[in-house]
């Protein structure tokens, strides 16, 4: 009997300690999760300062449920417009992987095959290689590895027209190809344009509409856009570019024919949506799971682009210790963007800014570190921030020099209307030093028009106009003036004296 109270009494203390813990439990996960949220916040705070992008829009998803959401800075900074979850952005890249998903549908319909020769669909697309015609599937385009060089991107048209994405695909055609289909991956941009014109062809559909049909409005992404719109729509954010050290309003020109590779726009409730998708842990399959895995298989026919990290279908995928994590980061000319997957973990983190920048990836990989209690890093640098911060010195420097000739110049003119100076007939010296003066402002220009290619690799101005630091075209008109005021003051010089 008195063995029977003891179990009876232990079975209480038993429950009780269950009862305990399990009244404590919520708490300490709610603790645990608070803490998180908080340096999360801190962190994105303090990049966004350092980085100075205006607007930041976050979003994390886990096991089918958006944990976190918020909004950071402004949408537009004149008018003090906060982000919210509801604020459009450019996705830039990360569209991509919206035009690889299409390709696929297409394929399970059985109007393509991966395996097809491009000429099948775009007949007049013949692309060489010393000299030898070049078959290219459209796995090679999804892959990266057609052959065609990144800085196809420099040739992209401005357009608005409806035919605008032939019109890109038809810059391919004269060119060659920088190495044989298939041996190895370069990021070309322009690959999905070609993508795009191949699922108007088979669909019968502009690529715009497609996506927006097939995927966007099955998925419940209403709010979102495939292409820029030709109105501005409610809630869009206004892009920026650094320029003297801090963001500057920038509206680039459009490039319509280049929208399967990079310009879906888009918000942080649809995007969500988009990522539960990738993680198969949305509500409802509305679009076949497998369409999805395969669109996660990256080619590993070639070489690695990064450490353990292939390219699949619009995305970038590492193999990392047992794990698979899935990514892509997208940049125009005034947006950014950045989708990071852990499937084993049903996690994912989507970050959308409005500023061309790569804090935005470093952002996006910092906070995923933090949910995860992880240190992020902290020491990244932005290309085009550093290139800023040169040039803006620079620029000053140049200024400083052109307020010199104005000055000098200024005042040989006074003396010259004072009488101090009067005007000299060129003499044999005078006349060589008139064409050494004249040499050296022509080699100063000339060397300006030439930097693009000794530094750059031959980008175009018109292409660095666009997406280079605000700060770049003005230092190039400093420099040119500075040089037409030291040409003035010089010839000041050379035909008068005192």
């Amino acid at each position: 009997m008195n063995a029977l109270k003891s179990w009876i009494k232990l079975g209480l203390l038993l429950v009780a300690a269950v009862m305990t813990i399990s009244s404590i439990a919520p708490g300490i996960v709610w603790a645990e999760s608070n803490d998180k949220i908080q340096k999360i916040e801190q962190y994105v705070k303090n990049q966004q300062s350092i980085s100075k992008i205006p607007g930041i829009s976050l979003v994390i998803v886990e096991k089918g449920e958006t944990v976190y959401q918020k909004g950071f800075g402004y949408a537009n900074v004149k008018t003090k417009t906060p982000v919210t979850s509801d604020t459009l952005f450019e996705i830039g890249s990360t569209t991509k992987a919206f035009t690889g998903l299409a390709i696929l549908q297409l394929e399970k319909q059985g109007l393509l095959h991966r395996t097809d020769d491009v000429q099948k669909y775009i007949p007049w697309l013949e692309l060489t290689y010393h000299g030898v015609p070049q078959k290219i599937t459209i796995n090679q385009l999804l892959h990266h590895t057609s052959g065609i060089a990144s800085n196809t991107i420099t040739r992209i048209p401005e357009s608005k027209a409806d035919n605008a994405l032939e019109l890109t695909v038809k810059t391919l055609q004269g060119q060659t190809l920088n190495r044989k289909p298939g041996s190895s991956f370069k990021y070309a941009t322009i690959n999905y344009d070609v993508l795009g014109l191949i699922i108007e062809g088979v669909s019968n559909m502009p690529y715009d509409q497609y996506v927006k049909q097939h995927i966007l409005d099955r998925i419940g992404m209403t709010s979102s856009f495939v292409g820029v719109p030709s109105t501005q729509p409610d809630h869009m954010a206004s892009g920026y570019k650094i320029g003297w050290m801090n963001h500057r309003p920038f509206t680039p020109p459009i490039y319509r024919g280049n929208t399967p590779a990079g310009y879906i726009v888009s918000n942080a409730n649809d995007i969500a949506k988009w990522i539960k998708l990738q993680l198969k842990s949305a509500p409802e399959q509305v679009i076949d799971p497998k369409l999805i895995e395969e669109s996660h298989n990256p080619d590993k026919s070639v070489h690695p682009f990064d450490q353990n990290t292939y390219y699949a279908n619009g995305w970038a995928v590492m193999s990392k210790s047992k794990e698979k994590v899935i990514f892509h980061a997208g940049e125009n000319p005034s947006f950014t963007s950045y989708f990071i997957l852990q499937p084993d973990q049903q996690l994912g983190v989507a970050i959308l800014a409005n500023m061309n920048t790569s804090y935005t990836t470093a952002i996006g990989q910092g906070v995923m570190d933090l949910w995860e209690g992880r240190a992020p890093a902290m020491n990244h640098t932005d290309s085009y921030q550093l290139l800023d911060r040169i040039v803006s010195i620079l620029e000053i420097v140049v200024i400083l020099f052109g307020v010199l000739w104005i000055a000098l110049s200024a005042r040989i003119v006074r003396k010259l209307a004072v009488k101090q100076r009067r005007r000299s007939p060129l003499t044999g010296k005078r006349k060589l030093l008139l064409l050494i003066h004249i040499g050296m402002v022509a080699a100063v220009l000339i060397l300006i028009s030439m930097l693009p290619t000794l530094l750059l690799g031959g980008l175009p101005w018109t292409f660095i106009q666009v997406w280079a630091p605000t700060s770049i075209p003005v230092f190039l008109y400093s420099v040119v003036t500075a040089c037409i005021l030291y040409f003035i003051y010089g010839l000041l010089l050379l035909f008068t004296k005192k």
